[in-house]
């Protein structure tokens, strides 16, 4: 098939599989899953003869066994999260503390889609292509992530969204009063301003503040406020084995810090991940032939607990 035309089919194929997997992905995105290159001793052939291209991502070709001892210091490589077909766990979202007065409030204005549908739903994500933001994308729609060393930052290339983040590693400190009036205050940003420092020869701490407080901790409309203090852990457990671990600190809209839960990757062989993007023509024609039509339940939201 033509590229042209791949594309101009491409709307249809991703309305019918987002009424499939509403639940669980909030829209699905551009592109069909595609796949990894060549097989390698650690890496089974997906199908035996079976032409193999160097561009692809194939799911079910997965690293074997723990593939030795982590680099010492090294994260850097292409990693396959859960919705990538890697076999890790899925994300388990932990529950959050109890919230302020001012946290209860922007959460009781959160509608999250499992509860309010495409039509319902004010996640801005799902609504325009917002960015997901800190911590949301260590956590919703895990896919590819791609880490890479400069010599004074370690940049993460995140497949969902085609979005990259900056960690700088040059001892800086983390920026105050983000968002402040006084002159020379920097502007929140939707991944915030992150340093990195190693905890030990395998664990890479990330801290980040700055947050834009438009975008949402997780999926089920928990907020947090510009001054949120977001920590992530990465800990390469061994060379083809990854976990994130995300934390956060909010006095503003959290009682006290609580553990957001633990991300899982695994080594992508041939270092191949697929594009994932959110189209925001594709999510208005959706919303207009299908999700806004089918409404929402009047019921979403009142249950005690919600």
């Amino acid at each position: 098939m033509e590229p042209q035309n791949e594309l101009r089919n491409l709307l249809p194929r991703a309305i019918i599989a987002l009424a499939a997997v509403l639940a669980l992905s909030p829209v699905t995105w551009a592109q069909t899953t595609a796949s990894q290159g060549a097989p390698s001793p650690s890496m089974p052939s997906q199908q035996a003869g079976e032409a193999r291209s160097p561009w692809k991502y194939y799911p079910k070709d997965r690293a074997v066994g723990t593939g030795g001892p982590a680099p010492k210091r090294d994260l850097s490589g292409t990693w396959a999260g859960p919705l990538s077909g890697s076999g890790v766990p899925s994300f388990a979202e932990q529950p959050a503390p109890p919230l302020t007065p001012l946290g209860k409030q922007m959460f009781d204005a959160n509608k999250p889609i499992g509860k309010y549908s495409p039509a319902g739903t004010n996640d801005p994500t799902v609504r325009s292509c917002d960015p997901f933001g800190v911590p949301r994308n260590s956590i919703d729609e895990i896919r590819g992530l791609s880490i890479g060393t400069m010599p004074n930052r370690i940049l993460l290339a995140i497949q969902f969204q085609d979005v990259w983040r900056e960690i700088w590693m040059d001892g800086r400190a983390l920026p105050t009063s983000v968002g402040g009036s006084q002159k020379g205050a920097l502007d929140p940003r939707y991944n915030g301003y992150s340093t990195g420092h190693w905890e030990d020869d395998s664990t890479l701490v990330v801290d980040t503040t700055g947050l834009d407080d438009r975008t949402w901790v997780t999926k089920n409309g928990y907020p947090h406020s510009i001054n949120a203090h977001v920590q992530e852990r990465f800990t390469r457990v061994d060379h083809n084995d990854l976990k994130v671990t995300v934390m956060i600190d909010d006095p503003t809209i959290y009682t006290k810090p609580f553990m957001v839960g633990t991300a899982y990757y695994r080594w992508i062989p041939n270092q191949e991940m697929d594009e994932k993007l959110c189209l925001p023509s594709e999510v208005i024609e959706y919303l207009k032939s299908m999700g806004d039509p089918a409404g929402s339940d009047p019921n979403a939201g009142k249950a005690p607990g919600r």
